[in-house]
């Protein structure tokens, strides 16, 4: 039997059946439910700790509670553990955001002065940079819990993934769906992580069946970028590569300070191409 562990929100379950399935029908899998110090926590996500949602997960590979832990990619530090190991980055979803309003018609049905809730820094920045008269209100919560909270009132719009939705069975109008000219995805965003310990040989080669290389191939680079320019969740980043014939190329769009700039860069070597990035956005976040 193979322990999956997994955070117990429905998306977080969904995302674990998913790694199970790939598994194959020959692996009898059964899901480990964790609770993260992200969980138990109500403060917004960019005062919790580094990893609030993924340490617990490591630490009950550690003791051998679980076999495998299986994490929104996105949420994992940059600075990976020695002792648990990415094995698998399967393929992509949709790396995409969505603008969700009340009549579910996008970007376009978001009315004049409109509260649209979000707690990230890079989703707040490049919307204000096209719908100034817009008033963010920080919310958490799950993805019920938001689309919730658009249903009764409490704000007029949310931005959530693509994936996610997608992953609940909860449908995507494409006039939702908000363009990368728009806003650039979090660096990781729509993959997942299937870890395990790195001194687990066995889990590791039946793991690496999983594994998609244009999708850890991008998100190394994605991921790159966001290591090398420090890592904060209070940075606003997005970033999208793709791996074509050999090539890695990287679109990155930062804000800081009322200003924001995008570049583009290719290269063989996704952290060759992170390492361009950094280098054409100012070197250094303050520079932007």
């Amino acid at each position: 039997m193979i322990r999956i562990g997994t955070r117990g929100s429905a998306l977080a379950l969904v995302q674990a059946r998913i790694v199970a399935a790939m598994l194959g029908r020959e692996a009898v899998a059964k899901l480990v439910v964790v609770r993260t110090a992200g969980d138990a926590s109500d403060r917004p996500i960019r005062e919790l700790a580094d990893g609030a949602f993924v340490a617990t997960l490591e630490d009950a590979l550690r003791r051998g509670e679980v076999d495998v832990a299986v994490h929104s990619l996105k949420d994992l530090p940059t600075a990976e553990s020695e002792d648990c190991t990415i094995a698998a980055i399967p393929p992509r979803e949709d790396p995409r955001d969505v603008m969700v309003t009340a009549t579910r018609g996008g970007l376009g049905s978001l009315p004049q002065g409109a509260r649209v809730g979000t707690s990230s820094p890079r989703r707040g920045a490049f919307l204000l940079a096209i719908r100034p008269d817009v008033h963010l209100i920080d919310i958490r919560g799950n993805v019920d819990t938001r689309l919730r909270k658009v249903r009764e009132g409490e704000v007029d719009a949310t931005i959530l993934a693509v994936a996610g939705l997608r992953r609940l069975g909860i449908p995507v109008a494409s006039q939702e769906i908000l363009s990368t000219d728009v806003l650039l995805p979090a660096p990781g965003q729509g993959a997942l992580a299937v870890q395990c310990r790195s001194d687990d040989r066995v889990m590791r080669d039946r793991l690496a069946g999983l594994d998609d290389l244009h999708a850890r191939i991008a998100v190394t680079a994605e991921r790159a970028l966001l290591r090398d320019l420090g890592a904060s969740c209070e940075l606003a980043l997005g970033a999208l590569a793709t791996f074509d014939d050999g090539t890695v190329t990287l679109d990155a769009a930062l804000a800081l300070d009322g200003k924001r700039a995008r570049v583009r860069t290719s290269a063989t070597d996704p952290r060759e191409a992170a390492r361009l990035a950094v280098e054409a956005l100012g070197g250094v976040p303050h520079a932007v």
